[in-house]
């Protein structure tokens, strides 16, 4: 996880985290010592984790709500989408006809903004079955596509190199 100290003479007693497109942004006061602060981000980056393995079916739902709203107007309907531990090589997967969605479990430990982009990229399954112009057209709606994109591939990369 990458992550961004800012530190600020103004701040006097706390120490904050937050998530920030996918980097942790740790404020903090300027006098905390670097060692002082490691332990502090240790804390927060194990928090942060824990909140986001709370990811369940639920989880999913309302962020494909979140994002039909911001992305796709609100138009797209689905009759489920979940998590799949049957998904060893996709990301995720979409029945237009049937109007399900899996997304595959591994994704659930990723950032939130790399899992919105594959949810992204199965609500335009939706309305366009195949990968064509209009398809990528429609993806590229989410400002982090390409980000997320090569997070993935990235992230692949370095899953093979450890087999």
């Amino acid at each position: 996880m990458e992550v961004v100290v800012k530190r600020s003479k103004r701040r006097k007693k706390t120490i904050q985290a937050r998530m920030i497109e996918g980097r942790m942004e740790v404020l903090a006061p300027a006098y905390i010592s670097d060692a002082s602060l490691q332990d502090h981000i240790s804390r927060l980056q194990a928090r942060l984790v824990k909140r986001d393995a709370a990811r369940d079916d639920a989880h999913l739902d309302a962020r494909a709500g979140y994002l039909n709203k911001k992305y796709f107007q609100g138009c797209l309907t689905w009759d489920s989408i979940q998590y799949s531990l049957r998904q060893e090589r996709r990301r995720g997967s979409c029945n237009c006809t049937a109007k399900t969605i899996r997304i595959s479990q591994k994704l659930s430990g990723l950032p939130q903004w790399v899992e919105d982009y594959v949810i992204v990229h199965e609500l335009a399954h939706l309305l366009e079955p195949n990968h064509g112009k209009r398809f990528r057209a429609l993806v590229r709606r989410y400002p982090l596509a390409e980000r997320a994109i090569g997070f993935l591939i990235a992230s692949e990369t370095l899953e093979r190199s450890h087999s």
